[in-house]
């Protein structure tokens, strides 16, 4: 593409000309240059990554969060200098250091330029995630500001799956999700529960600080694990500086932090980079149902006469629409106002349609037909025949029944079953004929 036309998108779709030279570098990586001029590739979380379409797909923002149209800030992006930048850092109220460097201002203008739209949808969405994720830290007794790094892990989407398969609002591996009592098998993935999610993230991050007894080395262990941060303390000669262990540890942990750091100031100095959050309309209060039976959501959304994705939305970690509550008493969360019509219709619900919708079988019936056998005929090249197996001699056999033979009796002498004698003389019941003729092969 030639660099009107570049530009002129850029202008059609509110990138900034900051924005646009970054556009043009690695989506995946940014290159800091050190004091000697030397230059550092790092590799981005994969939330950084991520473009303002895809998050505003899920159903919340689809939903809840609109333009605001009392925000009339320019869409310009102010450059400021090194000492603005380090004094709001300090004046943020928290307990985690927040320093500067070179590093730290590449994620800034990262967030402040490229992803200046997607701050502003997550702007809108931490409505919805703060109060919960600042609950569960609390309840721990954990540093409020740590409610940001779903910013870096997710972009607040609860429906997130990383490239290795990390999950939801906290990116939990399955391995590590499950040890926090998290639930994940074929039916439930409570990794993408927003409520669950974030007090098993609280528990990790409160086990990591027993650890390591430092918020920035806890930070790099969330993204790359305790083993990683302890090689990277071992190769440093025992630095416990998450700032002096630096060149030990993996490319994108080495922008972790940095990304972290950032993350706080944009939520916080949104305003100073002329971004607008999205007007996010709260959800309706919600409260939970237990079933005790499997139930599709669309038997749910039918019969209560809401739309499936609210249902699919209020209950992100039932991973095939179905709560298996066969398998254990299952909570389905619905908005309030359906909680009463969900009880007074419940057997409704179970009746809508669960043959197409639940289709495991609970029995099945075994095939005991006798199987065709195929054939070629000499001589006819590729055409073949098929007839049916009728015995030795290839003809069907018949028996007289006697003055009291029963089915039973019948099937042992032929060698046969009762069922095969019923289906070949299409008999429904028991009762025979002395006298008459009864089909055996």
């Amino acid at each position: 593409m030639n660099k009107s036309l570049i530009l002129i998108a850029a202008a059609f779709f509110g990138f900034t000309s900051q924005a646009l030279a970054q556009s043009e570098n690695n989506d995946d990586e940014i290159v800091v240059t050190d004091a000697h001029g030397k230059q550092e590739v790092i590799d981005l979380p994969e939330a950084l990554t991520n473009d303002y379409d895809s998050l505003l797909n899920n159903y919340n923002s689809k939903t809840y969060l609109h333009v605001s149209f009392d925000c009339n800030m320019p869409d310009v992006n102010p450059v400021y200098s090194a000492e603005v930048y380090k004094e709001r850092l300090s004046r943020m109220p928290t307990i985690i250091e927040m320093p500067y460097n070179d590093v730290v201002q590449k994620f800034i203008d990262r967030y402040s330029g490229r992803l200046r739209r997607s701050v502003s949808v997550m702007l809108g969405a931490q409505n919805f995630y703060m109060p919960i994720f600042e609950e569960a830290l609390e309840s721990y007794g954990l540093p409020l500001e740590l409610k940001y790094l779903p910013v870096i892990e997710s972009a607040l989407n609860p429906n997130a799956v990383s490239r290795v398969g990390a999950t939801g609002l906290w990116q939990f591996m399955i391995t590590t999700g499950k040890k926090y009592g998290l639930e994940v098998n074929s039916l439930v993935d409570e990794r993408r529960d927003p409520v669950r999610a974030s007090y098993a993230a609280a528990h990790y991050l409160r086990d990591l600080y027993k650890i390591f007894g430092d918020w920035n080395l806890v930070i790099a262990a969330y993204n790359c694990g305790p083993e990683a941060i302890n090689r990277a303390i071992h190769r440093s000669n025992g630095e416990k500086d998450y700032w002096r262990i630096y060149p030990y540890l993996p490319k994108e942990t080495r922008g972790y932090v940095p990304a972290f750091i950032a993350a706080n100031y944009i939520m916080n100095y949104y305003c100073e980079h002329n971004i607008c959050p999205m007007r996010a309309d709260l959800p309706v209060k919600t409260d939970t149902v237990v079933v005790n039976r499997d139930v599709h959501f669309e038997q749910v959304a039918k019969v209560l006469g809401m739309d499936v994705d609210q249902v699919k939305q209020l209950n992100p970690q039932y991973r095939r629409n179905v709560v298996n509550g066969r398998t254990k008493p299952s909570a389905l969360r619905l908005p309030v106002a359906m909680v009463g019509n969900f009880i007074d219709n419940e057997d409704s619900i179970y009746a809508y349609r669960p043959d197409e919708l639940l289709t495991k079988r609970l029995e099945v019936a075994v095939n005991t037909e006798t199987p065709t056998v195929s054939y070629r005929s000499k001589g006819r090249g590729r055409h073949s025949k098929s007839r049916t197996r009728r015995g030795s001699n290839g003809r069907s056999r018949s028996v007289t029944i006697r003055q009291g033979d029963t089915l039973s009796e019948i099937a042992r002498r032929s060698g046969t079953t009762v069922s095969k004698l019923k289906r070949l003389n299409k008999i429904s019941g028991t009762n025979i004929r002395a006298g008459k003729k009864l089909r055996v092969k």
